[in-house]
């Protein structure tokens, strides 16, 4: 399919401006390179300062994955049993139609029994989020709690500084101590890298905390290697020094905190010896990184979103959150913390999502990631309507949900209609009724926010869509269209939509022009203070949280099913993403999976020589949720009592049909409702040969 169409008339080469549209802080600008209406490479766009035209290995295949023999264009209709992946071509009338007389037969009795499932399979505005939403809403169907990643962490943020908001990444350069804070930033956060070594190189100090020792645990002057779950305990002992050596700006506390003597008093209680044995590390350890972190100007935190996926994630993110402010570290341009710039971005959801088309209705609510209880439960007065009818776009929940025996049980329910839009055929559309083509990012409109930088990118077309590929927004169009839905808002195109998306708050000329448009701001947002909370400060203590009942003041919060706590299951797991994957997606781009290899398991070599298990050996991994086989890597990168499982494999690619989420859990974040991937106790023992 890349080569060229000899009757063509040959055009000479041109470059399309876009945007990567997958879940990373970085959101890259992207150059395309067309030849006669193909797209020959991907590359970063040289002259946008935070892509410095370098690409991650995952999104330079991007070709090969648009290509891909396997893509999937043209509509499918289920031939087969669910589960099987059995379908027959149909045309897209026949299918739309049927979808559609399908939904309003359901909706005529209750909306609510219509369930959109969805997240980051593009981070883009338009296809991500508008018409669909317009769709859903004048439909009156069920909203989606979409917290499957960051919610936890960004409610810690919301209660703390007062949004996803946080010190420009590019300083970090100046910067002259960088803690890197639950996040493997050479796989997850690439350009971040690049600028925390040119801090480096400049003398800065590198200290990753994180349980795994990751690639990028070993490139850092020193790795704190905590038990999981523990990071709120550590950042309560990093207080307690700062207090008792008096490392603190009291002028800034003064002006521009809220709580700090209910702080004090909490802080106080967490010596280092406390929380060394909460965290399974050397007292010295929190002695050093305390001393380091109070006597080093300017002083940068990086997180990430791996700390805040187990029971107390949001009160780990607020505490470590706090830390700033004690020092006087948001001085400094190259001082304070950044999990995520997202909420410095002014999009107009209400001009995007239309919730007037509601009308009035307030559907319930279901959380993304309980679907797998929610798919199995009964109408009842508590939660209403049976869900009948499943639309699902921008995800893959049977492969990336929690708990995913109970999320197959529900997608192979009989009585339950599941449409999926999609690439490729996942787990999850192995499940459909029906599986409708979309279109990739080189095919479509689509303008970003990130949630690494502060930089407006849009992103055009680069080729016409292959097949019968239809993007998002025409899916739902077509779909309003065939349901009667006669507002004008279902005319907009995706031009319209990404010139409403911001609105005149950004120059969309500029967008046109160079692909992407800085949103400005000072250096140091808050040197004077002036944090986007109800006070304007930091708050250590939170009047919104107490009000809620709920503790005002950061505390550590143990996991569900915190390292060491069961005798039968006795292995802490995390399951952090395999390097060259993005959560499911480019898992069946060859290049990168012949790179993976297949699914592993980190583990311990003190672990491993416990339950005789050698390096490449078939091992089970288990708990009372389920059971997963794949195969063993004994590597220090797993500390004693803490596996690794690393994901997301699609299920099909594992050794019996089944990848790591068949052992975590539907539990949830103490705020945000988020899930607790990192929260989770098994056993591992070796499997017998074959």
């Amino acid at each position: 399919m890349l080569h060229e169409d000899p009757s063509r008339t040959a055009t000479p080469p041109r470059q399309v401006r876009g945007a990567c549209p997958h879940d990373c802080p970085d959101t890259c600008a992207l150059l395309t390179t067309v030849e006669n209406g193909i797209a020959t490479r991907v590359q970063g766009n040289p002259a946008h300062a935070q892509t410095g035209g370098v690409l991650c290995a995952k999104v330079s295949k991007y070709p090969e994955r648009t290509y891909h023999a396997e893509r999937i264009l043209t509509p499918l209709k289920r031939s087969g049993p669910k589960g099987s992946g059995q379908f027959t071509p149909v045309t897209w009338d026949e299918a739309l139609a049927d979808i559609a007389a399908r939904l309003a037969s359901i909706a005529a009795r209750d909306p609510q029994a219509i369930q959109p499932y969805s997240y980051a399979g593009t981070m883009g505005l338009v296809q991500g989020e508008s018409m669909d939403r317009r769709f859903f809403h004048r439909l009156g169907a069920s909203f989606l709690d979409r917290t499957i990643c960051a919610t936890a962490g960004g409610e810690g943020l919301v209660h703390t500084l007062g949004g996803k908001v946080g010190m420009k990444v590019e300083f970090f350069a100046e910067s002259k101590l960088i803690l890197i804070w639950g996040s493997n930033s050479i796989g997850s956060n690439l350009h971040f890298w690049r600028i925390a070594q040119q801090a480096k190189r400049d003398g800065a100090k590198l200290v990753c905390i994180d349980p795994r020792k990751s690639e990028t645990a070993e490139k850092c002057h020193e790795h704190i290697q905590l038990l999981p779950g523990t990071d709120a305990a550590l950042a309560l002992a990093l207080m307690h020094e700062l207090i008792t050596h008096d490392w603190l700006d009291h002028d800034y506390i003064a002006r521009h905190t809220v709580g700090w003597e209910q702080l004090r008093e909490r802080a106080l209680q967490w010596p280092p010896e406390r929380a060394a044995q909460v965290c399974g590390i050397p007292v010295e350890q929190i002695r050093q990184l305390a001393r380091d972190y109070g006597t080093t100007q300017p002083a940068a935190i990086r997180l990430n979103y791996g700390m805040q996926r187990v029971h107390g994630g949001a009160n780990a993110v607020r505490a470590v959150a706090c830390l700033p402010a004690l020092t006087g570290a948001w001085r400094h341009r190259a001082g304070g913390v950044l999990l995520s710039s997202s909420g410095s971005f002014p999009v107009d959801r209400v001009a995007l999502q239309r919730p007037d088309l509601l009308a009035g209705r307030s559907p319930r609510t279901i959380n993304m990631v309980t679907i797998g209880n929610d798919l199995l439960r009964e109408a009842s007065p508590a939660f209403g309507p049976k869900i009948e009818a499943l639309v699902v776009y921008n995800s893959n929940p049977v492969a990336v949900a929690p708990d995913s025996s109970k999320v197959v049980q529900g997608f192979a329910r009989e009585d339950l209609f599941t449409v999926v839009l999609e690439h490729f055929q996942t787990d999850t559309a192995d499940y459909a009724d029906y599986i409708l083509p979309a279109t990739t990012q080189l095919e479509h409109w689509d303008v970003h926010v990130a949630y690494g930088h502060t930089d407006v990118l849009l992103n055009q077309p680069a080729i016409a869509p292959l097949g019968q590929a239809r993007s998002n927004t025409q899916i739902f169009r077509e779909l309003a269209a065939r349901m009667g839905f006669t507002e004008s808002c279902f005319q907009d195109s995706d031009e319209q939509l990404c010139r409403q998306a911001y609105g005149a708050k950004v120059d969309f000329n500029l967008l046109l022009e160079q692909g992407f448009a800085p949103l400005g701001g000072p250096d140091a947002p808050f040197a004077e203070g002036g944090f986007p909370t109800p006070s304007g400060k930091c708050e250590f203590f939170s009047e919104r949280l107490a009000a809620q009942g709920l503790d005002g003041l950061p505390d550590h919060v143990p996991n569900h099913e915190a390292a060491g706590s069961s005798a039968q299951y006795p292995l802490a797991m995390i399951s952090p993403p395999a390097r060259h994957f993005l959560n499911s997606t480019f898992v069946n781009v060859k290049s990168l999976r012949d790179i993976e290899g297949r699914p592993l398991l980190e583990i311990h070599p003190q672990d491993a020589a416990a339950r005789s298990i050698e390096d490449g050996s078939v091992v089970r991994v288990f708990n009372d949720r389920g059971s997963y086989r794949c195969h063993a890597h004994v590597s220090e990168r797993a500390r004693p009592g803490v596996v690794n499982g690393l994901g997301i494999w699609w299920r099909k690619l594992g050794l019996d049909g089944s990848n790591v989420n068949q052992l975590t859990s539907q539990a949830l974040t103490d705020l945000g409702q988020g899930p607790t991937f990192y929260d989770c106790a098994v056993q591992v023992s070796l499997c017998p040969s074959p």
